[in-house]
């Protein structure tokens, strides 16, 4: 017979194990979250990696007066010097074909380098100099190490021919590589070895801005009205309703409002930073009016009745005294909301951000991409030196929500009051 010690006894042991089996199984969640997390990272930084370094050939190139005028650098035939600098390098390769694998180890922006050279220092110019140019994307990633020989020649996009005169050079010291400054300072590019990310970094940069500008103010202007001066009714129901629906709608819902409303109806320049942040100012407003009420919320109504019964005006007192404390939990969710946005592409595509943009825009009218799109279009792209270009371009938009995000948590831990 089990007397009632030994059963609350049993019970006991029971629930103490039951719990240590939930411990366990939400210690196994977390494990198993941030393996997947790890694997990801892993993942994204060994394939972005290699974009820091990019590969570039020397090539010996005529710069005498036959060739080049001091006097008019630009009307020189550049792309010829290069051509027959490799030639030169080269000579037992005579067929044609032949000619067209050597041409192709260098970027198709070889000879642009070399005037770019010439230009800067016009102390080149007079005779033979050997001067570095990019690599092709092929001769980069073999240069690199990133081609697999034991394939067969069919397999492979660079051919025997090719890997044999880039293995001349590599043993004449002809090939290095070097810090990729290309890719933070250029624009898009039909070439992976010459595209980087500036232009559509400051299209997102300039999208943000025109977002910030519009959500701001009117998400903390609704957010106080509704919180502090609209009455309560049905039609505040109705609109604090609406509001959180809003905020779970899809993104790409809101990048057809703007391609109906801001393109279709009101004309507005497609492609620009100002329709885009017209629209991701859109999507971000409920998320700041919800966390702007919020804010509002956690301040204590002491503060608004204390300065009531000083004699203050129901406007003063939730301006002068509610809102400073609410500001840090605002600013909060604006720069979450902004992040947001940052990581956006669905609306960008629905208004024609998705254009190949080469040029970097200096102003909100200007036609541009954002750093999302352009990780879509690379990563879309054939070429195998693209991947690396994507993932490169991902650690840095990953960078930025992690940045943003930190300032949102360093900003209320700094601005809070405690109570």
């Amino acid at each position: 017979m089990i007397n009632f010690t030994q059963q609350a006894g049993f019970g006991l042991r029971r629930r103490q194990r039951a719990e240590t089996r939930f411990q366990w199984a939400g210690r196994g969640a977390i494990i198993i979250s941030l393996a997947f997390l790890v694997t990801l990272f892993a993942s994204i930084i060994s394939n972005g990696l290699g974009v820091v370094w990019q590969s570039q050939i020397a090539v010996t190139v005529d710069l005498g007066p036959d060739e080049v005028d001091p006097e008019d650098i630009g009307g020189a035939s550049f792309n010829s010097i290069v051509k027959k600098g490799l030639r030169d390098a080269f000579p037992e390769v005579e067929k044609r074909s032949d000619k067209k694998l050597l041409y192709g180890l260098v970027s198709s922006e070889a000879a642009f380098e070399i005037e770019r050279q010439v230009s800067n220092d016009p102390t080149l110019l007079g005779e033979e100099q050997t001067l570095w140019v990019t690599a092709s994307d092929d001769a980069d990633l073999y240069i690199s190490g990133q081609v697999d020989t034991d394939l067969p020649e069919k397999q492979r996009r660079i051919s025997d021919a090719e890997i044999a005169m880039l293995d001349t050079m590599i043993e004449q010291g002809k090939a290095r590589e070097s810090f990729n400054r290309g890719f933070f300072v250029n624009g898009d590019s039909r070439e992976p070895e010459i595209a980087g990310i500036l232009s559509s970094l400051a299209g997102s940069a300039l999208t943000l801005l025109v977002c910030f500008l519009l959500s701001f103010p009117l998400g903390i202007g609704a957010a106080i009205y509704l919180e502090e001066f609209a009455p309560k009714n049905r039609m505040s129901d109705l609109i604090e309703v609406n509001i959180n629906n809003l905020a779970a709608v899809p993104s790409i819902v809101f990048g057809l409002l703007g391609l109906s409303i801001f393109l279709g109806y009101m004309g507005l320049p497609r492609s620009t930073p100002l329709v885009g942040g017209m629209v991701l100012a859109l999507m971000t407003l409920p998320t700041i009016i919800i966390a702007s009420r919020a804010a509002l919320r956690s301040v204590p109504p002491s503060f608004k009745e204390a300065a009531l019964a000083l004699g203050a005006t129901p406007v003063q007192a939730v301006f002068h005294h509610v809102l400073p404390v609410a500001m840090p939990g605002m600013l909060t969710g604006a720069i979450v909301g902004m992040a947001q946005a940052l990581g956006e592409t669905a609306p960008l595509l629905m208004i024609g951000m998705v254009a190949f943009i080469v040029d970097v825009p200096t102003s909100v009218l200007e036609p541009a991409t954002a750093l999302p799109v352009q990780i879509f279009l690379w990563a879309d792209a054939p070429e195998r030196a693209f991947t690396e270009k994507t993932a490169a371009a991902i650690i840095i938009l990953l960078t930025f929500l992690i940045i943003m995000n930190l300032i949102a948590i360093l900003l209320r831990r700094k601005l809070e009051t405690r109570f």
